[in-house]
């Protein structure tokens, strides 16, 4: 595991799926992002943002990806929220990530699609 440690989830959660209240083990990478949508259950989609060199051009490009991953019970990540995720198993077809923590509870995402 990384070298991070993560402070652990408020209240209590039944979910198997959780990194602290259930048997899912955190492997690989850790990233940051903004919580772009919370419309699903139990899972949230995390912006991104980085810069891209461009040799041909010797400039950066801004480039964003959008991340599935798993929002257990415990820790309810929000719209807006910047949360640290983790690698996990694959949960499902697409979310092979986690939300481990929520660094700062918060502003909107404005301005997506």
């Amino acid at each position: 595991m990384a070298s991070f440690r993560f402070k652990e989830a408020g209240r209590e959660c039944n979910d198997k799926n959780c990194p602290f209240h259930g048997t899912l083990s955190i492997r690989g990478r850790v990233l940051e992002g903004v919580v772009a949508s919370a419309k699903m259950d139990k899972t949230v989609i995390v912006r991104r943002d980085y810069l891209k060199y461009v040799p041909k051009f010797k400039r950066y490009e801004r480039r964003r990806s959008r991340i599935p991953a798993h929002n257990p019970p415990c820790i309810n990540a929000q719209e807006g929220d910047r949360v640290r995720i983790a690698e996990c198993r694959p949960i499902s077809k697409t979310v092979s990530f986690v939300v481990v923590e929520v660094i700062e509870r918060g502003r909107r995402v404005g301005g997506e699609g």
